[in-house]
């Protein structure tokens, strides 16, 4: 009876590493990524620290409060910048998909602001989904202007556009 509890027991904690990696419980990797981000950050942070201490140390004289105050000062300031960028090269890395549907979706956006032909618009934006969520199917209602011809009323309050299936079965995902 003993035997099969610690059995047990010890088989509990890998059964819990196993679901939560296999049905993506946690968001572990979001975890992992910000964990690499800060622990780089912190190293990257102490050594520049450590640095401008030693460096102005040796200028100012190792007994001076100066140099202490300037070097928390230009940590502190350099802090969030480094961080943004750090996050930006860690996602980079490790979560490309992600860093790359967010580069899709920018350049979208910009695009945007210089389109007037709806036509135009409507296979970008198209092929905008399909690229980022990889949806099995994304179709675009457009509902016809108030100024609209009675030729254009008479085609059907909606207008649709329908992309083709990817060949990957795990992103089922409607639109």
């Amino acid at each position: 009876m003993s035997a099969s509890l610690a059995l047990g027991v010890a088989l509990l904690p890998l059964a819990t590493g196993a679901a939560i990696l296999r049905y993506r419980l946690y968001d572990l990797d979001r975890i992992i990524s910000r964990t690499l981000a800060y622990g780089l950050l912190t190293v990257l942070l102490g050594g520049a620290y450590a640095g401008v201490v030693l460096g102005l140390g040796q200028l100012l004289g190792r007994d001076s409060s100066l140099v202490v105050a300037v070097a928390t000062l230009a940590v502190a300031a350099a802090f969030q910048p480094a961080r943004r960028r750090v996050q930006q090269l860690v996602d980079r890395r490790f979560n490309r998909r992600r860093y790359n549907a967010a580069r899709t979706i920018a350049a979208f956006s910009a695009r945007l602001r210089q389109q007037v032909d709806l036509d135009t618009l409507t296979a970008e934006l198209l092929g905008v989904v399909e690229l980022t969520m990889q949806p099995t199917s994304a179709s675009l209602w457009l509902r016809p202007s108030v100024s609209a011809s009675a030729e254009q009323r008479s085609m059907g309050a909606s207008r649709a556009a329908s992309l083709p299936a990817p060949a990957s079965p795990s992103a089922a995902t409607g639109l």
